[in-house]
C-alpha cells in the first residue's frame, strides 16, 4: 500500500474511532435531519426554531440528569417528530437498545414504514449505519432493525411478547392514554415496557400522548409525578410572560349574532393588546420552559394548540364552535386533542326534580315549531316495549313528543304490530300542520335478540336499526355488520344488520345537556337543550337513574363506568337509543339541510291542506288517558340488558 493510500487509510479508520461531536438533540436534528415531502407539510432540512417549544423537550431527553420525560400535549405540536429525533440521535451518535412503543401493531408498523423509514432514507448520517431493508441477513425488518452498538424494537402495546422480550435502554412511548389497560394478561403496558430497563443505569422513558378522561389518563398521572413545565411567552408590547390559555382566545360576532371565526385573535393577560397569528408566532419563537415544582428526574411538558405555528387561530375557534354544537364527545375531543387537556366526566346524575319544574306546555304527541325530523328509541323486555320519540332540531335541540309502553309478550307477534304501528304514525307539526313520521327508531336487541332481528326484516328499509350497547369504543356507533336471523327452523347468516352503541357516550353528553338552563328572554336555547312536556316525576327519575362512578381494577388500573341508582331506568335507555338513531342526520344538518326540511314540511302541509287531511293527522297522536299514564311504569323486570 503508497503512502498516500495509507495516510487515507488512516484517516479513515481514525473518523469511525473518534467519539461522535457532544450535541443535544435539537443540535443533531439542525445539523443532520432531513424531513421528507412524504411524511411531512414543510420538507427539507429540519430547523428547530420553527417550533421553538421543542428544544427544551428534546433537550431534557439527552441531558442525563433526566431519567424520564413527560409530553402531555394537545395535537399538532410535532410531537411525533421529537421521537424521531430522539431515535436518530441514538442510532447515530449514542447506539443503545431502543424501543419504540405505540398503541397497537398495526399503529407500530405504519409508524415504522411511514415515519421512521423515510427518515432513515433520506437522513443521510442515518443511511451507512442501518442495514439496506432488501439484505437477506434479516438485520432490518418493519419491527427490528439492527444498527452497529444497538437495536431498534418496534412494538404494539396490546402485544405483551413483544413488551417482555429484551432489555432496553432507550424506551419511547408514543400515545399512551390509547394504549389497553392490559397486554393480554399481563398487565400494565407502560410497566411492562418500563421493566425492560432496569438493568441500565443511564436508562431513558420517554412518554408521549393526548390525555384523555380525568381519572383515567395515564399520561396526566404522569404529568402530575412530574416538575410540570408549561411555556411562558413574553407579549410583544408589554413584555410580560404569560401561559397561552384558550380563554384568552377571542373573536367576534356580526350584528345578528353570529360567530365570525376569522376574527380570531390573542388578548394579552396583563396588557389586554391583540395579537394576530403572525405576531402570535413571533412571541412564542422567544419562550421559555418554567417549571412549577421541583425536578426529580421526571421532566415533564405540556403544550396546546395555540403554541404550534401550523394552527391558525381561526381553525381552532371552528373546531370548538363545532364542538358546541355536535355534543359532550365532540367537546371531549376538542378540550382533550385541541387544549391537551383531560376530560372531566360530570358523572353525577343531574337532579331529577330541576328538569321536572322546567317542563313545558306543549302537547304531547305534537311537534314544536324548530323541530326538523323525528328518531325514537325502543327498551325491548319480557312483557312490554317502551319507547320514546324524540323530535330534533338545529344544534342537537331536542323536544321529547311522546313516552309509550306497549304491553305484550314480547315473544309473540302482537306488541310488534303496536311498534309497527308507530312507524306508520303521523305525528302533526305545530307551525305547518304537515304530519311527521319517525325517520329511524334504534330498537335494543339485548332481550328478545331473535324477535329484534326477525321484526326488524319487515320494517320499511333503513327505518330500523337493530342495536347492542357496548361501554367501550372508539366511535359511538359502528355498523353496521351482518348477524344470523332465525325463522322457524330456517337460519339466514346475514338476516339483519346490527349496530353497536357505545351507550356511556351518549349518557354523558345527556347529562350535560340536561344541565343547561333556558335561556333569558329572546335569547337562543344552547347547543343541546332538551325540552320536557308535562310528564309526571316517574319519567325522570329514571332518566337521571344512573351516574359515572371510576372503580380501581384489580390491576390497578381505573375505568370509569356507569352504574344504576335505582331500580328503574327505562327512560334513560329509550333516550340513549332515540339519540343513537339521530346521530347520522345530527352531524349531517348543516343549516342548508335544515332549510329544506323546513321547505318540505311547508310543502307537506299544502298537500295535506289541499285533501282536507291536516285535522285528521293532528288527531292521530293524542296526549295518554289516566289509565295509558299509570301503566307506563310497570314492575321492573330482569333482563340481559346491555346497558345495565
Amino acid at each position: 500500500m503508497g503512502t498516500p493510500a495509507l495516510r487515507k487509510a488512516v484517516k479513515n479508520a481514525c473518523k469511525v474511532a473518534a467519539p461522535p461531536p457532544d450535541l443535544t438533540i435539537s443540535q443533531w436534528a439542525d445539523q443532520n435531519r432531513r424531513l421528507s415531502s412524504e411524511a411531512s407539510a414543510e420538507p427539507g432540512q429540519w430547523m428547530t426554531d420553527r417550533a421553538e417549544y421543542q428544544r427544551g423537550i428534546m433537550e431534557a431527553i439527552s441531558d442525563p440528569s433526566v431519567e424520564t420525560v413527560v409530553v402531555k400535549t394537545s395535537a399538532q405540536v410535532g410531537k411525533t417528530e421529537c421521537i424521531l429525533n430522539a431515535v436518530g440521535y441514538y442510532v447515530d451518535q449514542d447506539p443503545s437498545p431502543i424501543m419504540v412503543v405505540m398503541p397497537t401493531e398495526r399503529d407500530a408498523e405504519t409508524w415504522s414504514k411511514d415515519r421512521f423509514a423515510p427518515m432513515a432514507r433520506d437522513t443521510p448520517c442515518l443511511r451507512g449505519k442501518l442495514s439496506d431493508p432488501k439484505s437477506r441477513d434479516g438485520s432490518n425488518k418493519i419491527l427490528h432493525k439492527k444498527f452497529g452498538g444497538g437495536h431498534l424494537t418496534i412494538v404494539g402495546a396490546n402485544a405483551p411478547s413483544g413488551l417482555a422480550m429484551r432489555p432496553i435502554r432507550i424506551l419511547l412511548c408514543d400515545e399512551v392514554d390509547r394504549y389497553p389497560a392490559s397486554a393480554g394478561a399481563e398487565g400494565d403496558p407502560v410497566n411492562l415496557a418500563k421493566k425492560r430497563t432496569v438493568t441500565f443505569w443511564n436508562r431513558k422513558m420517554v412518554m408521549v400522548s393526548t390525555p384523555t378522561i380525568k381519572g383515567v389518563s395515564r399520561i396526566d398521572a404522569a404529568w402530575e409525578e412530574s416538575d410540570k413545565r408549561r411555556y411562558w411567552v413574553p407579549c410583544p408590547d408589554c413584555g410580560e410572560h404569560q401561559i397561552l390559555r384558550w380563554e384568552q382566545v377571542r373573536w367576534d360576532k356580526d350584528a345578528t349574532g353570529k360567530h365570525l371565526p376569522e376574527s380570531a385573535h390573542y388578548v394579552c393577560e396583563q396588557c389586554g393588546t391583540l395579537w394576530k397569528d403572525a405576531k402570535r408566532g413571533g412571541a412564542i419563537r422567544l419562550g421559555e420552559w418554567r417549571a412549577e415544582k421541583p425536578f426529580a428526574k421526571i421532566a415533564g411538558f405540556h403544550l396546546n394548540e395555540i403554541y404550534s405555528p401550523w394552527v391558525k387561530l381561526e381553525e381552532m375557534v371552528r373546531t370548538f364552535l363545532s364542538a358546541k354544537e355536535h355534543g359532550e364527545e365532540a367537546m371531549k375531543t376538542f378540550i382533550n386533542t385541541s387544549l391537551g387537556e383531560v376530560f372531566e366526566i360530570r358523572g353525577e346524575a343531574p337532579e331529577w326534580e330541576r328538569i321536572y319544574n322546567r317542563r313545558e306546555e306543549y302537547p304531547i304527541g305534537v311537534v314544536p315549531e324548530g323541530g326538523l325530523f323525528l328518531t325514537a328509541g325502543a327498551d325491548v323486555q319480557r312483557d312490554r316495549i317502551e319507547v320514546e320519540v324524540i323530535a330534533w332540531g338545529r344544534k342537537r335541540e331536542s323536544w321529547s313528543l311522546d313516552y309509550r309502553v306497549l304491553h305484550g309478550d314480547t315473544a309473540k307477534t302482537g306488541v310488534w304490530n303496536k311498534l309497527s304501528a308507530m312507524l306508520e304514525e303521523r305525528f302533526p307539526h305545530t307551525e305547518t300542520g304537515a304530519g311527521m313520521m319517525i325517520d329511524r327508531m334504534a330498537v335494543d336487541s339485548g332481550y328478545a335478540t331473535q324477535q329484534v332481528y326477525a321484526w326488524s326484516r319487515t320494517a320499511p328499509l333503513g327505518r330500523v336499526m337493530p342495536i347492542k350497547g357496548v361501554d367501550k369504543s372508539r366511535f359511538p356507533i359502528q355498523g353496521p355488520s351482518d348477524v344470523e336471523v332465525k325463522i322457524g327452523k330456517r337460519k339466514r347468516k346475514r338476516g339483519a344488520k346490527l349496530w353497536t352503541v357505545c351507550g356511556p357516550v351518549f349518557k354523558a353528553e345527556l347529562y350535560g345537556d340536561l344541565r343547561k338552563d333556558p335561556p333569558e328572554e329572546e335569547e337562543e336555547f344552547p347547543p343541546g337543550y332538551c325540552h320536557f312536556p308535562q310528564y309526571d316525576p316517574e319519567y325522570f327519575k329514571q332518566l337521571t337513574a344512573e351516574q359515572a362512578v371510576t372503580r380501581v381494577k384489580k390491576n390497578g388500573f381505573a375505568v370509569i363506568e356507569w352504574q344504576k341508582t335505582r331500580e328503574r331506568n327505562e327512560a334513560l335507555d329509550c333516550r340513549v337509543y332515540a339519540r343513537a338513531a339521530a346521530e347520522y342526520d345530527l352531524v349531517r344538518l348543516t343549516e342548508r339541510v335544515a332549510r329544506n326540511k323546513e321547505r318540505k314540511l311547508e310543502e307537506n302541509a299544502k298537500e295535506n291542506n289541499k285533501d282536507g287531511l291536516a285535522k285528521t293527522k293532528r288527531s292521530l297522536s293524542l296526549p295518554e288517558t289516566e289509565a295509558d299514564t299509570s301503566s307506563r311504569w310497570a314492575d321492573p323486570i330482569l333482563s340481559d340488558d346491555p346497558w345495565l
